[in-house]
Formats: structure tokens, C-alpha cells, sequence
């Protein structure tokens, strides 16, 4: 196992569950957002009599897709290479939760504004924009960490390491 990694958490074992711990707690924390949002714009549209487009119909999907989709399969690729090892992996955190909060904070307060019949400024589109830079640069530093754990992974793993890995659920848990 990485240095890193060993150093970051004190018992090796939990050490290499930590990240995917994480990365699964986030993604249901986005789940949550997800449904409640999908739950807002429903019943917003309901009480206003509204039945037009508006950006809130949007916010669900962004949630369900990038908060819960797309950080289960980065966990997956944290169990098999350890991304956290890279220090590449806290600018992904940072840049991608940040992105992907202002993003949606700027969709839920546009489609707000829309539902009522207000006017949306030039400023909540801007900042919504560099939510959207954001996550350009999350997925960007997503994939420079995923080819550099790639590159320094094992060709081939040893068919006993693979054996002796435990898959039992109990032991994992």
C-alpha cells in the first residue's frame, strides 16, 4: 500500500476503504439534494400554477447524474487504483463539490426567479458559468489522477494478492 495512504490513516485496512467511505457518503448527501430538488420543483410549479420551462427541472438531474452517478463510479476507481494516494485527488475534491454546488445554487435560484415570473441577471448566469469551469477542471484533474494511478499500478496483479483480497462483506463492513 502508498506511504501516503498509511501515513493519512492509521490502521492500513481501514486505510483503504476511507476514500470509498467518503466518495459513498457524498453521493448519498447528493442523492438526498437530488430528491428533495426534484420534490421543490414539483410542488413549486404545482402551488404556483406554473407550467412552463424553467431551470429547475434541471437541478434533479445534475444532482442524480454528477453528485450520485458519477462519484460511485470515481469510488469504484478509488477501491481498484487508490486515487487519494495522488495529490491531484484534493484539487478533483475541492474543484468538483465546489463546481457542482454553485452550478446547482445558481440553477435552483433562476428557476426560482422563472416560477415567480421574475428576471434573471447576467450575474447568476455568469456564476453559474464558473460553477460549470469548475467542474471542467474537476474532470480534468479526475482523469490526470486516474492515468497516473493507472501508469503506476501493477501490470498484472499477483493471482494470490487478488485471492487473498477480501470480497466477504462481513470482513469488509
Amino acid at each position: 500500500m502508498n506511504r501516503t495512504v498509511l501515513r493519512m490513516c492509521p490502521n492500513p485496512e481501514s486505510g483503504r476503504m476511507e476514500g470509498v467511505k467518503i466518495l459513498v457518503d457524498s453521493a448519498f448527501g447528493y442523492a438526498v439534494a437530488g430528491l428533495a430538488s426534484g420534490l421543490y420543483y414539483r410542488e413549486l410549479t404545482k402551488a404556483q400554477d406554473f407550467d412552463g420551462p424553467t431551470q429547475l427541472s434541471t437541478v434533479h438531474t445534475h444532482f442524480l447524474v454528477l453528485g450520485v452517478l458519477f462519484l460511485l463510479i470515481v469510488a469504484v476507481f478509488e477501491r481498484l487504483f487508490v486515487l487519494s494516494a495522488s495529490p491531484l485527488h484534493r484539487w478533483f475534491t475541492v474543484t468538483f463539490h465546489a463546481g457542482l454546488i454553485l452550478t446547482v445554487s445558481m440553477q435552483l435560484v433562476h428557476g426560482t426567479m422563472q416560477v415567480f415570473g421574475k428576471e434573471g441577471s447576467a450575474a447568476i448566469s455568469g456564476i453559474a458559468g464558473i460553477g460549470h469551469v469548475l467542474l471542467t477542471v474537476a474532470f480534468v484533474v479526475f482523469f490526470l489522477a486516474l492515468r497516473s494511478a493507472v501508469v503506476r499500478a501493477p501490470e498484472h496483479r499477483d493471482f494470490r494478492e487478488i485471492a487473498s483480497t477480501s470480497t466477504n462483506v462481513e470482513e469488509v463492513a
